[in-house]
């Protein structure tokens, strides 16, 4: 779907979502999401199927229409959910297991994985990914796979935008397919960048504290629940 009737049919699913989560965002450097990056990766903590929506619904139109964000073939494929999928969020779609046949998220993604996502961004799109790879306990944000890294050396001058997202758990809690309206919160944090020297270990744990502690002093009302399955993210 492209073209203006797609760009307002989209504009109508963002204040759909908006209202539901009463999503809330806030820049922590100031100013509006007007100012983000024509480009980005978003990284979030993943509590809900809500995650991905609500991060793609309160960009504005400009970047939202510009934004993939990466999701499970195998959840997002067919009927209802494909067409929400590929035909307004334009999620980028990529396959739990990787060639060689082994389990992955987008998160910690093998090789055939990350030349898709890296596809996305030679394109000159945005990602938005969740890099802890599978649902945990909903206590803590779990150690990050390796995916995050690698898209962050992809191209240096690519801004990676961490993202807390609070409360979307409490509005679509694990098991529930009615959303109850609550207000949310999707706090962006400066950009961050792989540092001279910098392992992989030492970068991914750094990425993560950033949400960690956006979750416990910074975004009102955060949860850090980890991603969900229905997401490879």
């Amino acid at each position: 779907m492209t073209g203006p009737l797609t760009a307002a049919v989209r504009a109508v699913l963002a204040a759909g979502f908006t209202t539901v989560t009463g999503a809330r965002p806030v820049l922590t450097s100031g100013g509006s999401v007007r100012d983000l990056p024509d480009q980005a990766v978003y990284y979030a903590n993943h509590s809900s199927h809500l995650d991905f929506a609500t991060l793609w619904a309160v960009l504005p139109g400009r970047l939202r229409d510009r934004v993939r964000p990466v999701a499970a073939r195998d959840y997002w494929s067919s009927g209802i959910r494909r067409l929400l999928a590929e035909g307004l969020f334009n999620a980028h779609l990529v396959d739990r297991t990787g060639s060689g046949g082994g389990r992955a998220h987008a998160g910690g993604a093998p090789s055939d994985q990350l030349a898709g996502m890296t596809a996305v961004l030679d394109a000159g799109d945005s990602l938005i990914i969740f890099p802890e790879g599978t649902r945990g306990t909903g206590e803590t944000v779990a150690p990050f796979q390796s995916g995050l890294y690698h898209l962050a050396r992809h191209d240096p001058a690519i801004p990676v935008i961490p993202v807390t997202l609070g409360n979307l758990g409490r509005i679509l809690p694990k098991g529930e397919l009615v959303p109850v309206p609550h207000l949310s919160s999707v706090t962006f944090h400066e950009p961050i960048a792989v540092a001279p020297g910098e392992s992989r270990a030492e970068f991914l744990e750094r990425a993560r504290q950033v949400l960690l502690a956006g979750a416990t002093a910074g975004a009102p009302g955060a949860d850090a629940e980890v991603a969900d399955e229905g997401d490879a993210t």
